[in-house]
């Protein structure tokens, strides 16, 4: 993956666009630029894992960050400010959107590149990975006529590549669509879209008002980030819109913890919530080098308790010429919830959150995400270890599940006791 340029002698221009083209055709998602005192060093990130890729001498530091800022439309004399900018259109054979964005540090600038691919949007919601069963409880939401669908997740989860496949499903000339982005992500043809300016007032909250006189069907909230944009949001769903966004939580319980933390009306948020989908995206096996191994007791018990199937086997991941240590790509998992009256209930009573987990995870249909996550294990689509690297497991072990517990217990024992191993 490393890659040593003729910096001497190869032009800056050819060397950034070599770099960005180079990290496209590798799948990567993003390209981070770290500038330190004596050299940059530059890494890429693919399939959520940031490997190294170059390291550019001092001397052409600073006029390949330039050119990088230059072909984003950024102030190349501004140095002491963070900025943001895009390259668009940077080869004839190269149609992707990448955001760029400049950060002051103590070395210099940190620049990050961000390759925005949605290709899996307009492939339809059929190829995000979910099973049959999730994939049609999002049907179901989506044909409602009104009320608020949340997509949770963090950062680089898929939530906007989610947001857009179901955007296309909606997209008809029946409908009056309108999103508000910061930014707009996707282009969508039919669907009117409202960028976010800030900086000249044209806010979520000043924008969502503006769009309730607009007669809209429904609408897009790129995220929910403030008290405002959440409260209009509730009554927008409430007065006849469909209403979809995405927020920064970790599944369906903190979700609707955090719309009650934004000062929403607990009446008006229990009859608006209509649905929430969760998801998280792990890395994919090696079809070709994956190996299967034996269960461990905790993985058994594990397995046992939240599936309630007994696996003696399951694959990890090893390593060949086609891959990057073991993995290939990667894909979503979910945890699609559809809210009932029961949890209506308590959401408007002020329930506790022992009983409102409950009702979640234990009177509903809903497939949590590490039940979700377990079953792609079985499947030999991802290992558990990633599993476990993106899902709090133990946060998941239910208080009155002792076998569990004693089960976790021993896995966290018999790794610290590997660790001193390895380190004597």
């Amino acid at each position: 993956m490393f890659r040593d340029f003729d910096y001497e002698n190869k032009p800056v221009v050819d060397i950034v666009n070599e770099m960005i083209i180079d990290a496209i055709n590798h799948n990567a998602s993003d390209i981070h630029f770290d500038p330190t005192e004596d050299e940059l060093n530059v890494r890429i990130r693919i399939d959520g894992e940031l490997l190294e890729y170059a390291k550019v001498p001092n001397f052409v530091k600073k006029n390949l960050l330039t050119r990088i800022k230059i072909i984003s439309g950024m102030n190349i004399t501004e140095t002491r400010l963070p900025q943001d900018g895009a390259i668009k259109n940077l080869t004839e054979e190269i149609d992707l959107d990448l955001r760029v964005s400049s950060l002051p540090i103590v070395d210099g600038e940190k620049i990050v590149i961000r390759i925005l691919n949605y290709k899996m949007s307009s492939e339809g919601l059929e190829n995000l990975g979910l099973t049959e069963k999730n994939l049609e409880k999002i049907r179901k939401l989506i044909s409602l006529p009104n009320g608020i669908i949340m997509v949770a997740g963090a950062t680089g989860s898929g939530k906007s590549t989610t947001v857009y496949a179901a955007l296309q499903i909606l997209n008809t000339t029946e409908r009056n669509i309108i999103t508000v982005e910061d930014p707009v992500e996707m282009k969508i043809p039919g669907i009117n879209q409202v960028q976010v300016m800030s900086e000249i007032g044209l806010t979520f909250g000043n924008t969502l008002r503006s769009i309730l006189r607009q007669d809209p069907d429904i609408i897009m909230i790129g995220e929910i980030r403030d008290n405002e944009t959440a409260r209009i949001a509730v009554r927008a769903s409430i007065t006849g819109h469909l209403v979809l966004s995405t927020i920064h939580t970790n599944n369906s319980l903190t979700t609707i913890e955090r719309l009650l933390d934004m000062d929403v009306e607990r009446y008006l948020l229990g009859s608006a919530l209509t649905g929430i989908i969760s998801q998280r995206l792990v890395k994919k096996l090696c079809p070709k080098c994956r190996i299967e191994r034996d269960t461990t007791p905790y993985e058994k018990v594990l397995f046992k308790q939240a599936l309630g199937k007994d696996v003696a086997k399951i694959y990890s991941p090893n390593g060949c010429s086609e891959c990057i240590h073991g993995y290939l790509g990667r894909l979503a998992i979910h945890e699609v919830l559809i809210i009932n009256q029961g949890i209506r209930d308590a959401i408007v009573n002020n329930a506790p959150k022992s009983e409102l987990r409950k009702l979640v995870y234990n009177e509903s249909d809903v497939t949590s995400l590490l039940q979700d996550g377990l079953d792609k294990v079985i499947e030999g689509l991802t290992s558990i270890d990633e599993i476990f690297r993106v899902i709090d497991v133990e946060d998941d072990i239910d208080e009155n599940d002792i076998e569990l517990k004693n089960a976790f217990i021993g896995k966290v024992n018999n790794e610290a006791l590997n660790n001193d191993i390895e380190t004597l």
